[in-house]
């Protein structure tokens, strides 16, 4: 999966997770939660999705790096190259 493929599916499971929300103006390099209304189960409930989806799971220490949706894309493109 290419790295625009995989910023297109996390903002695909957000919106799936908050779907009130409007994504349209995401900042690549703004924590998600300070743009948007997202609390730490929203957040819980995403890393459940990419498990459930793509059998991904994010050690609780690597959450951090997923706090920004250019860092997510970062950190996920290596593990979803086989997508």
């Amino acid at each position: 999966m290419k790295a625009e493929d995989i910023r297109a599916m996390i903002l695909e499971v957000i919106h799936q997770i908050v779907p009130d929300e409007d994504l349209s103006n995401i900042k690549g390099d703004v924590r998600i939660r300070d743009q948007i209304e997202m609390d730490s189960m929203d957040f819980l409930d995403i890393m459940m999705e990419l498990r459930k989806r793509y059998g991904i799971k994010v050690p609780e220490e690597d959450y951090m790096k997923l706090a920004t949706l250019d860092g997510s894309v970062a950190y996920l493109e290596p593990l979803m190259k086989q997508f």
